[in-house]
């Protein structure tokens, strides 16, 4: 099994809240969601939620081979929930969450699931790139966030009116009408998207958190084939940057580069000047 994996926090003094991890066979990724330093209920916090998930839910996958991955990840958040449910606010509305994405491969056969709006790469032989995004969250916050995009990112008025959108999308988590994600509850893994591939058809997958896709759905600045170039599994990195490869974390180094070129999201408004930023890319053939 042939993995590149990078992962980098937002900032390097700040706590990385997303988790990817492989074992023969199988991989998942975890983008741990809510407010640094925001109460949350519970005592443990974003990246101990996301990482417990990640780590139950790559033992699931892998161990369990007939078992769906909805049900593995259903099972995974009870487990989750049974750690800490006695010592924290399970209810509270800022409860940890995290986005999910996992593949498994056997008997000729990639399965994957993505639940949040983290990204799953798959590469044919053919070289046609399918992204399968979970584009919920994206489409409930486009229709609150107009009043936080106006504002220069990091200024006090966006401090605020950024609280307050994340107040109004709280209020629409893992609800009807509005989106799902990875919580206490595990009904939510019911919502997850879910499909499968032929493996013999496919060259690789990659998994990406939402801050390493940035080039591509958030700054417009890359394909998600040049993305797939960029990480290794073709020759050309195109609009990205130079050519050749440069692998999970040079890509990461483009997008840092295009945020610190946009500090006060003028070009592109967004919640966060830089987003911690995960990729798991994972050569089948």
């Amino acid at each position: 099994m042939k993995v590149a994996l990078d992962s980098q926090p937002a900032e390097p003094s700040r706590e990385n809240e997303d988790f990817a991890a492989a074992v023969p066979g199988a991989a998942v990724l975890l983008d741990g969601a809510g407010v640094a330093g925001a109460e949350t209920g519970c005592v443990h916090g974003i990246a101990w939620f996301s990482a417990t998930l990640g780590g139950l839910l790559l033992s699931a996958v892998s161990t369990q081979s007939t078992r769906p991955l909805v049900e593995c990840l259903a099972d995974s958040i009870r487990a989750v929930r049974s750690l800490h449910g006695d010592t924290c606010d399970l209810a509270h509305r800022a409860s940890p969450t995290s986005t999910v994405v996992a593949v498994r491969a056997g008997a000729g056969v990639l399965e994957y699931l993505v639940l949040g709006d983290s990204t799953l790469l798959l590469a044919d032989l053919d070289g046609e790139t399918t992204a399968v995004t979970d584009q919920r969250s994206d489409e409930v916050g486009k229709r609150l966030r107009a009043p936080v995009d106006l504002l220069p990112t990091g200024s006090a008025e966006h401090v605020v009116a950024l609280a307050e959108y994340r107040e109004a999308l709280t209020g629409l988590r893992n609800q009807p009408g509005g989106f799902w994600i990875a919580g206490p509850d595990p009904l939510a893994a019911e919502h997850a998207f879910t499909g499968t591939a032929p493996v013999e058809s496919l060259t690789s997958v990659t998994l990406l958190s939402d801050g390493a896709t940035r080039l591509v759905d958030l700054f417009e600045l890359a394909t998600w084939q040049d993305t797939l170039a960029a990480v290794g599994s073709v020759g050309s990195v195109g609009s990205v940057g130079s050519v050749g490869s440069v692998g999970p974390d040079g890509l990461i180094r483009r997008v840092r580069e295009a945020e610190a070129g946009d500090p006060d999201g003028r070009r592109w408004p967004r919640g966060k000047a830089q987003d911690d930023a995960t990729i798991l890319h994972w050569v089948l053939a």
